[in-house]
Formats: C-alpha cells, sequence, structure tokens
C-alpha cells in the first residue's frame, strides 16, 4: 500500500505502515544514537536538529546524518521548518514510550 502523491499525507511526509521494510527499520534502530534520537522523538513534539543535538549532547551535524539514515527508514519525517517527528500514526500516545510500526513495536522507556 502506498499513498498517493496527492494525498495529504504525501504532502506532509507521511509513510504507510506497509510501505516500511522491517530490515531498513531493524537497522535504523538498532544504532544507539539512532535509538536515543527515536526516543526523543516519542515524545510526541516535532523537534529541530539543534534541540536534539542539545538534549542527547551532541553535534548537530552528526544528528542530521543518523536522522537521514531513520528518515531513509521511514521512522521520521522532516516536516514544516525542518521539524523532525516520528509519523503520527506510529505514536498512538505520545509520551507513553511506545512506537508501534506495525511489525516491529519499540518500547523507549524503562519499566519501573
Amino acid at each position: 500500500m502506498s499513498i498517493p502523491p496527492d494525498s495529504p499525507s504525501a504532502a506532509q511526509g507521511a509513510v504507510a505502515v506497509s510501505t516500511l521494510l522491517v530490515g531498513p527499520l531493524v537497522k535504523a534502530v538498532c544504532d544507539p544514537l539512532r535509538w536515543a534520537i527515536v526516543r526523543e522523538l516519542s515524545l510526541g513534539e516535532p523537534r529541530m536538529v539543534t534541540e536534539i543535538a542539545r538534549a542527547l549532547g551532541k553535534p548537530p551535524t552528526l544528528i542530521s546524518k543518523h536522522l537521514a539514515w531513520l528518515r531513509k527508514a521511514g521512522a521520521v519525517v522532516r516536516g514544516r521548518g525542518r521539524l523532525y517527528a516520528i509519523p503520527r500514526q506510529f505514536v498512538p500516545s505520545p509520551g507513553d514510550g511506545v512506537v508501534d510500526y506495525g511489525h516491529l513495536v519499540l518500547r523507549t522507556k524503562l519499566a519501573g
């Protein structure tokens, strides 16, 4: 299933769940820094590269490189104002620490 190019979702850079390939997605989130980026974005607020970099204590250029990996896999999108976010359909309840990519569910908060 793909999103028609003239749909509102396509304009926002959304990706349909069934178009995400599990291999590239797992490869994208298995890196510790990319995992940390997903954890930051799973809070539900779109963030700029500099905000993510500040939160993680890393240089913005490094964060940009890793965001490119995540974008290519469909795990994140870049919206207006260069704000990065996890597509809403993958974060059912922002802030609860769960990102549901359909065939891959990530728990970004430690239990306890």
